[in-house]
Order: structure tokens, then sequence, then C-alpha cells
């Protein structure tokens, strides 16, 4: 049966994009679907990119798709796949509504999405005051006399909140730990850093909300005690899951730390003609990672076409 397109990559963000720039130099027709939810809509500023720095994120997508008209042979549906199915002839299908598109390969690309601590105002602030990576955010507030770090969730342990706590230190001249009412991590933070001082506290208070002050990314920590604190701005990962659930309809393995198990060299699936991109194939999320996996698996997919077209062993 003919088929469509040579490979669906189902997300439009920078993997996604990335994938496509590569497959484009192999002549290979490709249609991309962005769903329009992106992991940093909320920011105007990138980081961490070369030629992209402090750049709205939009502009960058943009940018990118621009790139692949002088190719023409990458098609951008503006549309969220709802399902994907691999067919018993070995193709895969894609559907949004009531049109459906086919490939040969799938990329999945639509990366994960966070998974907010419920207390009120964390929501409403994120990315304004409370920064989840202190690589893409942060700097812009060098100097602050205090700041704080949310100890919870994947932030809940003794290691990853001093982590944390100390790439703020670069920033921040002072700053306080928030365990949220765990008073076991608060005790072993504490006795850890009497043993290994540095210009951090410990509270244990349970917090009611978050309230955002008038200054820059000045939030108000307000606890269950009616009491307050003013930080000049919070740290926090979040948990996080994949975004949509394409990969479970697919049948692809998902590890331990929901994202989705990967096979070198070109992050190919357990199911034959399945790859994906870093945003859904790694616990560690950022943009130029995301480049780099979209690369691979935007090599991998059409060499795998370009093998089975000629009934030959693949390198993989």
């Amino acid at each position: 049966m003919a088929c469509e397109y040579d490979i669906i990559i189902i997300g439009g963000g920078p993997s996604g994009l990335s994938a496509a720039s590569i497959i484009v130099r192999r002549s290979h027709k490709a249609v991309l679907f962005d769903s329009g939810k992106h992991r940093n809509a909320l920011t105007k500023h990138m980081h961490t990119v070369p030629t992209w720095d402090h750049q709205d994120p939009a502009r960058f997508r943009a940018a990118a798709r621009a790139d692949f008209d002088r190719y023409g042979s990458v098609t951008v549906e503006n549309v969220k796949i709802e399902t994907v199915k691999k067919r018993n002839d070995g193709l895969f299908e894609a559907t949004a509504g009531s049109k459906t598109w086919t490939g040969e390969k799938v990329i999945l690309a639509a990366g994960i999405e966070d998974v907010f601590p419920d207390i009120p105002g964390y929501a409403e602030f994120w990315v304004s005051a409370i920064f989840h990576c202190l690589f893409c955010h942060g700097w812009e507030e060098t100097g602050a006399a205090s700041s704080g770090i949310l100890a919870i969730g994947d932030v809940g342990a003794v290691g990853s909140a001093l982590h944390f706590a100390r790439q703020t230190l670069r920033i921040s001249r002072r700053v306080t730990i928030y365990t949220n009412g765990d008073e076991d991590l608060a005790k072993e933070l504490t006795a850890t850093l009497e043993s290994a001082p540095a210009p951090m506290t410990v509270d244990s208070r349970n917090i009611a909300e978050f309230v955002k002050g008038p200054k820059d990314a000045e939030i108000i920590v307000h606890f269950e005690d009616a009491t307050s604190k003013t930080e000049e701005f919070l740290a926090h990962k979040p948990k996080h899951k994949l975004r949509g659930n394409l990969a479970g309809q697919l049948g692809v393995e998902v590890t331990l730390q929901n994202v989705l198990q990967m096979s070198p060299p070109f992050n190919q699936k357990n199911v034959k003609g399945v790859f994906a991109a870093r945003g859904c194939a790694s616990p560690m999320q950022n943009i130029t990672g995301a480049l780099y996996a979209g690369t691979l698996a935007g090599a991998g997919a059409p060499a795998q076409i370009q093998a089975e077209t000629y009934n030959q062993k693949g390198i993989f």
C-alpha cells in the first residue's frame, strides 16, 4: 500500500525540529506535527543555545520551520495527534480528528509536561518567580540577598536539595531550603550543614501559599502558622510526565523515571520503526540536549528506511 510520508514526527519543539532538519538533508519526505503545547511556552527568553541567547523560544521555532522551506520535503501540520498505531503491514498511522497520515517510521518528540505541586500560587508564578532550571533562569537575579529552594518531590532529598542550593548560591548570598513539613529531611539537611557549613538555612514549616512580590522575581512564602518570608526568587524542579499517551498506544517501554526507554545509537525503541527524541527520552531536560537527541533520531529513521529499501542489514 502506498505511504504518504517516509517519516512521521510528532512534536514541534526543539527535538522534533532538529530531527526534521536532519531528515531533509537526506531527501526524505516527512510530516511534522505541532500541537502548540510547549514546555517553555510561559518564558520569553531561552538560554544555553549559541546565537539564540536571551531570545524568545517562539522565534526560534519559527526560524527553524522557515529553514525547511527551501527543501520542500517537510510538511508542518499544526494539529495535536490523538492516536498512533502500527499496522499489520508495518506502516504507521497517525490520526487527528477525521484525518489520518501514514508513514514508514515514527519519531516521538512531543516531550514532557511538568506536574506542579498542589500549593496555591505555584502554577501562577511558575517561571516568573519559581525557576525549575538555574541555567535557563536565575542569572538575571544575580546579587540577590536571599532566595529559596523548595525541597519536595524530585528535590526532596539531601543530595538534590543541596545541589540546587549550591547552584543558587552562585547568584544569591543566602539560600533557605524549605522542606514543607518534612521534618526528617530537615534534620538530615541540618546535620549535613553542621558538618559542612554553607550560607544555607533549613525551614521545615508547612507552606500555605505563594504570593508574588512587587519586585522582579520576588515571591512571598506564606506558612500555615500565619507567618511569611519574602525571597527574591524560588528554585524547584517539579515532577514531570510524558506529554500524551502516544508511546503507550505503540507499546513503547517507559523507564522508572517516566521517560521513554531508548537504545543507542539512534534512540530507537523496542517497537521497530519507532524512535524518540530527548524531550521524552531522558531525565535531563534542556534545549541543547533536545537538539542533540533530535539529531540522533533524525539520522536513525532514514538509515533504517534506506537499509530496508535494498533489503540489506542496517548499521543497527
